[in-house]
């Protein structure tokens, strides 16, 4: 489906939590498996706890959870890397363990511009010393096209919405910081 003039909702995970096999439902890229269940209806337990277990054994680190300082720094350098690429955005949001974002993305793949976000916001995390050096951010996001102006609203009313559960908030039309 073609994005409604460029914008996108991209969301993705820190590093380790949200693996094959999780309990909450899980996709194999490209749907090349077939997977029962997913987040709104998990699938039963133990279904694939063996899977699980492989991926976990897999990770060379442990997984990556933020804490409300570093929430703050990575949504501070999310929506900076994007301004000075010359994404506009419209709200960010990052919690312990993932992000939103509703931007507009003219003439690029989504995942080019949200790399680099993705990159300097873990540089700084880890120069802070809030993060180990290592990575934070999970290979890969998924990138949605918004479908009209209706879509993009409810997008940015969910994102924004995060800021209850406990995540940094960023918004276009507030000071270019952060909010609890």
């Amino acid at each position: 489906m073609e994005p409604w003039r460029d914008w996108y909702h991209v969301n993705g995970n820190t590093y380790g939590t949200w693996l094959r096999g999780d309990e909450r439902g899980w996709r194999a890229r490209h749907h090349r498996e077939h997977v029962i269940g997913d987040y709104k209806s998990p699938p039963p337990k133990g279904m694939y706890d063996a899977l699980n277990a492989r991926s976990r054994s897999l990770m060379t680190r442990p997984e990556v959870h933020l804490s409300p300082r570093a929430r703050r720094l990575a949504c501070e350098t999310f929506a900076h890397s994007l301004e000075i690429d010359g994404v506009q955005a419209v709200a960010i949001c990052i919690d312990d363990h993932h992000f939103h974002t509703l931007a507009r993305f003219p003439d690029h793949d989504p995942r080019t511009w949200i790399g680099r976000a993705k990159r300097r916001s873990a540089k700084a995390l880890s120069d802070a010393g809030l993060v180990e050096r290592g990575g934070v951010w999970a290979i890969r996001c998924r990138c949605l096209p918004v479908k009209d102006r209706d879509h993009q609203v409810a997008v940015a009313r969910y994102i924004i919405g995060h800021a209850r559960r406990g995540s940094a908030v960023w918004r276009s039309d507030r000071a270019s910081r952060p909010r609890e």
